[in-house]
């Protein structure tokens, strides 16, 4: 059984670490980092880092002095030694506020590290492109929380319940304006008329930090694909030429269907294949 790490203590995983009053459990109050390690390293680690105490100070959290990037690196990296996966692991990270009532004062910060080993094919793209469709029954908001990765997540877990239950892959959410928003694990992206497009986050989709570099790395005059936050309707996706998901874990995933739609993968191929040699994905 993996250990995990609890404040920064070592710690079985297979016994009981939280109280009952916990705020994350009682009330969704916290937030969480989904990372990739490979080779002894966590990817993109400054950016995980950043949007992680971007939202900290955003749910007005107090931060300890010595509560930092550093020292959270430092107990990944030895968590991931000490369950021997360091090679290939999938990291999560959670943060929330400590114990109590929902009007205690306590803001204090309590964190959990927990480590798995990743498959073989972490790194390759999907051979059968994913089977998803659109989950009917929650609409994302599109307020000041809705690009935080946070421990609130009903929406997409009964998303990803309605998938299991319909022999789905994904699901795809919708936002308060009907309009694409992300998946349950993951930013979407879609090809149509020679363009790159992804919703902006003001379509309430998850900060993600694939989707970020993507954005950030794929030249936005590229005359033979161009890239645009953009909103998607989904007449959009029904017209699209590839579709695909993407999140710090997979990398990116083809998708081979939405509902009764297809799609190709040519050129999503050849922008994973980019990713693959840079070794940054």
């Amino acid at each position: 059984m993996n250990s995990i790490s609890l404040n920064g203590k070592i710690l079985p995983g297979d016994e009981p670490a939280l109280l009952a009053s916990n705020r994350s459990y009682r009330y969704g109050d916290g937030l969480f980092e989904t990372m990739k390690v490979t080779g002894g390293q966590i990817r993109h680690a400054v950016w995980h880092f950043e949007r992680l105490f971007s939202g900290l100070s955003q749910l007005h959290y107090e931060v300890p002095r010595l509560f930092t990037p550093a020292l959270l690196e430092t107990e990944i990296l030895h968590l991931c030694k000490r369950n021997d996966c360091s090679d290939a692991a999938r990291v999560r990270l959670s943060v929330f506020r400590g114990n109590g009532g929902l009007y205690d004062e306590g803001r204090g910060i309590q964190y959990i590290i927990e480590c798995w080993d990743l498959p073989a094919s972490h790194d390759q793209l999907n051979s059968n492109g994913l089977v998803i469709d659109i989950y009917p029954a929650a609409r994302k908001s599109t307020d000041l929380f809705s690009n935080l990765k946070s421990a609130n997540f009903l929406p997409y877990s009964m998303a990803a319940v309605y998938a299991k239950e319909h022999q789905l892959n994904d699901c795809l959410l919708l936002n308060t304006a009907e309009r694409i928003c992300d998946s349950t694990i993951a930013n979407v992206f879609i090809i149509r008329n020679g363009m790159l497009q992804t919703p902006p986050l003001s379509e309430g989709c998850v900060n993600g930090i694939m989707r970020r570099y993507l954005l950030e790395t794929l030249d936005p005059h590229d005359p033979d694909l161009k890239v645009k936050e953009e909103v998607i309707t989904p007449e959009e996706l029904a017209t699209a030429e590839e579709v695909f998901l993407t999140n710090a874990i997979q990398g990116i995933r083809w998708v081979q269907s939405c509902g009764v739609h297809h799609y190709t993968n040519l050129r999503t191929a050849s922008i994973r294949e980019r990713l693959f040699r840079t070794k940054v994905h």
